[in-house]
């Protein structure tokens, strides 16, 4: 197989849309996090009597106020205030969206084919005269070898390496959350602590 035809074989679309498929699963399921979490913390839930208003949080405080007294004179008066605020106002709200992804593929593929040939050949010959009372004889003998062996290794070395980088930040509020967070600051009370 040649290298060309070895890249070929390399199933691209699930290497590269596999992490891609992965980012988008992960920034759905972050978008769920946010939502689960605004719910969870920012309203109350359905086994309270105020279900579905926004959780709010009370603070008790003194607040100087500047009066006059009987003579004229300015003094400042500590009085009790009670300060109530809805909670999502008060916490960063988990917006993370994915900013970067980069994916890095290297395939290093080495190719070596070895082949190896030897020859050999190999001719015997004698003769033989044999003398005596009768008629003369003669002897020949031959022998002939030729011997080849061929040998070939193929050897293919692959290396593939693949980076991810994958690269998150706090997103900016969505516009409805905004919204949202414009109507919930409006609903800040401060009053007076009752007696």
């Amino acid at each position: 197989m040649s290298i060309g035809q070895e890249l070929s074989s390399i199933d691209f679309q699930s290497m590269i849309g596999g992490p891609l498929n992965a980012v988008i699963k992960a920034q759905a399921q972050s978008a769920q996090t946010s939502v689960d979490f605004i719910k969870s913390v920012g309203f109350n839930g359905p086994e309270t009597e105020d279900a579905g208003k926004p959780t709010m949080v009370t603070f008790e405080y003194d607040k100087i106020f500047q009066e006059k007294d009987e003579q004229g004179n300015i003094v400042y008066t500590p009085r009790p205030m009670k300060l109530t605020v809805p909670i999502l106002t008060m916490l960063p709200i988990p917006f993370i969206r994915v900013s970067d992804v980069s994916i890095d593929f290297n395939a290093k593929i080495n190719s070596v084919v070895e082949s190896t040939t030897t020859s050999s050949s190999e001719l015997n010959a004698s003769l033989g005269v044999k003398g005596g009372w009768g008629p003369v004889s003669a002897e020949l003998k031959c022998s002939y070898s030729n011997k080849k062996s061929t040998s070939a290794t193929d050897k293919t070395e692959r290396t593939y390496s693949m980076a991810i980088h994958v690269q998150a930040e706090q997103d900016e509020l969505p516009a409805g959350m905004e919204k949202l967070l414009g109507v919930l600051e409006n609903s800040i009370k401060e009053v007076p602590k009752a007696a």
